[in-house]
């Protein structure tokens, strides 16, 4: 197959991309090229930046594709755009869209594709619920052949999965750890959270490419692991070799006095603070032998080990340390007022 990616070098895409690379399929990404040296040297690029259509569509010139997927629209005038673009050039689109849109709070902590789509706190959610709501009309008006993707939590070796982080990232959460300093954790780390290996996830990706009963399908793809965010937290703590120490704070009142970068009210509120366990049977149906086959805690090592040894990730943020302090010492303060 002849395979078009619109990014191809972010957390979720890299690895789908080292995998195609392995493969006989002929690759192509699309991007401004900012992390071309990371890029297989058999996969072929075409650096420009989508938003220019006029520029894009001249380099394009009369190429056609078996897919095209894009990895980084986020509102659906990104969307419009690919149809303008790509409608009679691809015979499937392939649009990333987000578990998050699921319905917020839960009415079932089982979710499957025919789960509400509906979150009233991220707008970043209901976002990809309008691009995913206008392609569906795209299908079924004029044909557009659309598949939509929903990822949940996936992590890749670049960046060690957290709940409550500032705008840089885990790496000031795991440097408390190091510290021996508590580390926030929202609610009281009992609710239940699936975190899915980039390369695991390709799989399952790579298995609906060219898949005929993918066209006009909707597809979540997860790990079958649910873990409580205490065990995610103390897995990232035995993975740093240090003790795991947690400060529970509720989430309502985390988003309440999060500055607004950190996005509490939407990764918690409107996603993470919410137990969910993820059915992929639809997917496994499609594409047999799909598995999911690297745990937590074997992944998280990978990270630890990678960030470490990569100092560039290293990316400290005493503003949002010095959030943690004042969170914690505010709390400690209420509990002796309230105590007399």
């Amino acid at each position: 197959m002849v395979i078009l990616f619109i990014g191809g070098t972010g957390t979720i895409s890299s690895a789908i991309t080292q995998q195609l690379a392995a493969t006989e399929h002929e690759l192509w990404l699309l991007n401004r090229g900012n992390r071309s040296s990371e890029v297989p040297a058999n996969v072929r690029q075409i650096t420009v930046d989508i938003n220019d259509e006029a520029e894009v569509v001249r380099k394009l010139g009369d190429m056609q594709f078996d897919v095209v997927c894009d990895f980084i629209g986020f509102v659906p005038e990104q969307v419009e755009r690919d149809y303008r673009l790509f409608a009679g050039r691809t015979r499937q689109y392939v649009y990333i869209s987000s578990a998050s849109a699921y319905h917020k709070p839960a009415r079932n902590y089982v979710i499957d594709e025919g789960t509400t789509l509906a979150n009233p706190h991220w707008a970043y959610s209901r976002n990809k619920i309008a691009c995913e709501e206008l392609l569906m009309k795209l299908y079924r008006e004029q044909g557009f052949p659309v598949t939509i993707i929903r990822p949940s939590h996936t992590y890749c070796e670049r960046g060690v999965p957290t709940s409550v982080h500032g705008p840089k990232g885990s790496w000031q959460v795991l440097k408390r750890m190091m510290e021996g300093k508590p580390v926030i954790v929202h609610g009281d780390g009992s609710s239940l959270w699936t975190m899915t290996w980039s390369g695991d996830f390709a799989k399952g990706f790579i298995g609906l490419l060219g898949n005929p009963h993918a066209i006009g399908e909707t597809f979540q793809i997860m790990s079958d692991e649910s873990l409580t965010w205490n065990q995610i937290y103390q897995a990232v703590a035995d993975a740093l070799g240090v003790p795991y120490k947690p400060y529970y704070v509720s989430s309502s009142f985390l988003a309440a006095v999060a500055p607004e970068e950190y996005e509490l009210e939407g990764n918690l509120t409107g996603d993470k603070a919410v137990t969910v366990v993820f059915d992929c049977s639809k997917l496994k149906r499609v594409v047999p032998g799909f598995q999911a086959t690297v745990r937590f805690e074997e992944g998280v090592r990978r990270c630890v080990s990678y960030i470490l040894a990569h100092p560039e990730l290293q990316q400290a943020e005493p503003e949002f340390d010095a959030w943690c302090d004042r969170v914690i010492e505010a709390q400690e303060r209420a509990k002796e007022w309230v105590a007399g």
